[in-house]
């Protein structure tokens, strides 16, 4: 298999398929067939993020996948801003059945969630309504589509919020951050949050913040984002509520959008190596995966030891499966397992059952160790604590050699093209210079000012030579 970091993209596009993560040939552009390695992966990650967010006042709703055309332009810039990315539904059943409006498939949820909150809002004593849903999402990306990154169909969470005061609403924003922070640490994805620039927000935002990771191309995701909306859609919508003094008074509201879709991908990437995926043991569907090693005379004893093995670690917790397929070899078996990312390889062969002892190998390192049977459940615990920080540390490291600074243009461009990453510039403010820079850089996006490590500026633009304005960071995105 190819190294992630010196051909990403032929990589990334095997070890999908390899790994049997998803199957690509589904005839519809951006439409992927997930498979059951990587949808086990994901309902794990749902369930840390919706634990989170219930843990923190959010209760689950199901909304419409389709959202009547009129209720999609309530809100001219939101409607303005996804009108290019929409799926348009205008008849079912037979041919003479038109719908009287067309129907847009829900390129995410703020124009078909407010509508109902209008209904079930009404005073002050109903805030703050903090409500979210996972789902799926389409939107028609111009863009050539990659499984996991960027597609035209892709699984989210969504969380939509209404308050009574301005305070409250932003207070919501950090609170998203915290939560972003908590997944992805789970996750062993580093990243920055940034303020983007105004000419980049949500449509219909006030403001936006967005969590950039760094992929071993040099090119940057976007992870979670959480948008203070103000009272721009409440108005659009009729969100309102009667306040103590029974004055009727607009909601204050945030969105929240962390697509485990994407971040999945970026966990596949970040993690990879030329065997295949590395997967962190907090998602793993599998913790450890056990390998009986058979020899003539003793098979019988080496498969009730596996079995037992098994069930020692499921009895302590620990998610296991014995490999005892007889039509493969250990060597065929531990390549397959080390493409699939399993944290912990156990080996039982004829003389670790005389021994009474057991093979460990990490997946992250290749290291084996042998333990005695007593301190296996042990010995496991130790070893995917020590995996999962060793990821986080590795990404970590990458994460940081991959920010670096430019005085000028011809540096700025140079850095981009030859490491990528995030590269912190001094800006004036002007969407003039903003797309400048993209264009003469080829893709240079400018992703905002890191939110707790704010900087004044002290020289010019690095585009104009005017005064600068801020300190911001650009990089090439997906």
């Amino acid at each position: 298999m190819k190294n992630p970091k010196s051909n990403f993209s032929e990589w990334y596009t095997e070890v999908i398929q390899d790994a049997e993560l998803a199957d690509i040939r589904y005839n519809v552009k951006g439409f992927l067939a997930h498979m059951p390695w990587s949808v086990r992966t994901m309902k794990k990650m749902y369930l840390i993020l919706e634990d989170e967010l219930e843990r923190k006042g959010h209760e689950p709703a199901w909304f419409p996948a389709l959202v009547p055309e009129s209720y999609f332009k309530k809100e001219a810039e939101h409607a303005k801003g996804f009108s290019a990315d929409v799926f348009w539904v205008t008849e079912g059943g037979s041919e003479n059945s038109k719908f009287p409006e067309r129907l847009a498939m829900r390129p995410t949820s703020e124009t078909a969630m407010y509508t109902m909150y209008s209904l079930w809002i009404r005073t002050w004593r109903d805030l703050p309504f903090k409500m979210y849903q996972s789902c799926q999402v389409w939107r028609f990306e111009g863009k050539s589509t990659r499984p996991f990154i960027r597609g035209r169909e892709f699984y989210w969470t969504e969380a939509h919020d209404v308050f009574e005061t301005q305070k409250e609403a932003e207070k919501q924003v950090e609170e998203d951050m915290d939560t972003t922070g908590k997944l992805l640490k789970e996750l062993a994805i580093p990243f920055i949050f940034f303020k983007r620039p105004e000419h980049d927000k949500f449509c219909g935002a006030v403001s936006t913040y967005a969590a950039d990771s760094i992929m071993p191309d040099g090119k940057l995701i976007q992870l979670p984002s959480t948008h203070f909306l103000g009272q721009n859609f409440s108005k659009a919508f009729n969100i309102k509520f009667v306040d103590k003094d029974g004055k009727e008074q607009y909601g204050w509201q945030t969105c929240y959008g962390p697509a485990v879709w994407r971040i999945f991908g970026a966990m596949v990437a970040i993690h990879g190596d030329d065997k295949g995926l590395v997967m962190p043991p907090s998602v793993a569907p599998l913790m450890a995966v056990i390998i009986p090693i058979y020899f003539k005379g003793s098979d019988e004893k080496i498969a009730e030891k596996a079995k037992s093995v098994k069930k020692l670690l499921e009895g302590a917790g620990i998610s296991s499966k014995v490999d005892d397929k007889p039509e493969h070899t250990p060597g065929w078996k531990y390549n397959y397992w080390e493409l699939k990312g399993v944290p912990v390889r156990i080996e039982i062969g004829p003389k670790d059952i005389e021994k009474k002892q057991l093979v460990l190998v990490r997946r992250d390192t290749g290291e084996k160790i042998t333990v005695k049977e007593g301190e296996l459940v042990e010995k496991v615990r130790e070893l995917l604590e020590k995996i999962q920080k060793n990821l986080w540390e590795r990404a970590e490291k990458f994460f940081r050699e991959h920010i670096s600074e430019a005085k000028d243009m011809e540096q700025l461009k140079k850095t981009l093209n030859e490491r990528g990453g995030l590269v912190k510039v001094e800006w004036c403010g002007s969407v003039e210079c903003a797309d400048y820079i993209k264009a003469e850089t080829v893709g240079g996006d400018m992703r905002g000012t890191p939110l707790g490590k704010e900087e004044k500026p002290k020289g010019k633009c690095i585009r104009c030579g005017k005064k600068a304005e801020q300190v911001v960071y650009v990089g090439k995105a997906y």
